[in-house]
């Protein structure tokens, strides 16, 4: 019986591998409001009482405040801070690191939108690092 269970021991390692090859390592703004609002809000609102949002007035508030700011609330920050540039960095790069696999992929298809759901279609025999640029990008 041992024997049986080695090649679903292995097809399920492949599957967690595979998905997890393709999950986003970033964060969405609306996510990344909400981490902020959960881990940082109380430094918020006693640090910047009545600063707007505007104009990085709450992030500039508390770097000068950094001192007095909750390690929970620094460390999402920093968390947040970094999880955003790369989703940035990643929607810069994407139509290099899919270059290929557009051209083999979808040739013929018109539109940056249409391309996208191209490749979103083919997610299975399109390359790893376009998989994961487009769910770094948070295209999926």
């Amino acid at each position: 019986m041992p024997g049986v269970w080695r090649p679903v021991g292995a097809a399920v390692i492949a599957v967690i591998a595979w998905t997890g090859a393709a999950k986003a390592d970033t964060i969405s703004y609306a996510d990344a409001v909400s981490v902020l609002a959960k881990d940082c809000g109380t430094d918020i609102k006693k640090l910047c009482k009545g600063l707007n949002l505007g104009n990085n007035r709450i992030a500039d508030c508390l770097a000068q405040n950094a001192a007095k700011v909750s390690p929970t609330c620094t460390s999402s920050l920093a968390s947040v801070v970094a999880s955003i540039q790369k989703r940035e960095q990643a929607q810069t790069a994407y139509s290099k690191v899919c270059a290929t696999d557009m051209a083999r992929r979808c040739n013929g298809v018109v539109g940056d939108g249409y391309i996208l759901a191209c490749l979103a279609k083919k997610q299975n025999t399109i390359s790893a690092q376009c998989n994961q640029a487009i769910s770094d990008a948070g295209w999926r």
